[in-house]
């Protein structure tokens, strides 16, 4: 609490000082007489500065609270997936409070100036095909912003997430109050409104956790020594400091024409961890097979017949 405090009186100094300036000014006024049009206008501008100072400060308290609740939640933290649903939690609501307030704000501002008040009550009071429009045109903004509520609460993904959506791999870099950034695998930045992710599929990698399974395949042929190459692949397992330890199993899946199908499946911490892992596993298990088993490389055989085939028994010979 002592932090909170040292944190906000450090920080709602500027908004401090505009009321205080409109009360000092309001008391003067007061004392001032009445001179119709002018004394109407100074009142006027006396209120919108108030509006603005209680927006302001409700604002200031709300991100100050926010990120002093974060840095203790986080403070010692070392599970990621934890850090990450409370920093896409906590991000989301602040930015969701902070548009609210603005939007009331402003109304009330808004609502300060007699002509804007007279059409807004008029415009209620119709509630006919204006209002519709309004609702309409209103309606992406809206959406986005519920979506935003939502996201916040069920957290389909989180800051750091590795998703796959529209065909395009990438991580969830940026979690904005409309609107959602994804860095993609070869750096470009994919922008998907937070509606999307309340109602279209996607894949999220991570989940519940950043572990991810790899696999790598092998076409090899009936001569290869399976036992061999299994307990090769687990030798290269361990010595990577890519595997996790977690899941490292070779199997046959397969029994071709010409080749066996051999699938490794690896586990690793993270999906780029796991690119790797199992680009080097795949490499070096080549080129052992390439040293140590040429013959279990797939080949093509061919049976060559005779020119002179031995007759078929019982045809009759010209």
């Amino acid at each position: 609490m002592a932090e909170f405090g040292r944190k906000l009186l450090h920080r709602i100094g500027p908004p401090t000082k505009l009321g205080m300036l409109v009360l000092g000014l309001g008391v003067v006024v007061q004392a001032l007489p009445r001179r119709g049009g002018s004394y109407d206008l100074i009142q006027w501008g006396l209120l919108f500065g108030f509006i603005i100072f209680l927006g302001w400060s409700a604002i200031t308290i709300v991100n100050t609270a926010s990120e002093i609740y974060l840095r203790r939640a986080l403070k010692g933290s070392e599970d990621s997936l934890l850090s990450r649903k409370l920093l896409t939690q906590v991000r989301l609501l602040r930015r969701t409070v902070v548009f609210g307030l603005g939007f009331i704000t402003l109304s009330a501002i808004l609502m300060t100036i007699p002509s804007v008040r007279q059409y807004g009550v008029s415009l209620f009071a119709s509630a006919g095909v204006a209002g519709l429009a309004v609702g309409l045109a209103a309606r992406p903004v809206l959406s986005n912003l519920i979506a935003g509520v939502q996201l916040a609460i069920a957290q389909p993904i989180r800051l750091g997430d590795e998703v796959l959506l529209e065909g395009e791999f990438g991580t969830v870099e940026e979690i904005q109050t409309t609107y959602v950034v994804i860095r993609l695998w070869d750096w470009r930045r994919m922008v998907v409104p937070l509606s999307y992710f309340m109602e279209k599929p996607f894949q999220n990698w991570t989940r519940q956790s950043s572990s991810i399974l790899g696999s790598v395949f092998w076409y090899l042929d009936y001569a290869t020594p399976i036992d061999e190459v299994r307990a090769k692949f687990m030798e290269i397992l361990k010595s990577s400091k890519l595997w996790d330890g977690e899941v490292g199993v070779l199997h046959v899946t397969d029994a071709k024409e010409s080749t066996l199908e051999l699938r490794g499946l690896m586990s690793a911490a993270s999906s780029g961890a796991s690119s790797d892992l199992r680009n080097e596993v795949r490499e070096k298990l080549i080129a052992w097979l390439r040293e140590t088993y040429p013959q279990a490389l797939p080949r093509t055989r061919t049976e060559v017949l005779g020119s002179s085939p031995e007759p078929i028994p019982g045809a009759r010979v010209h």
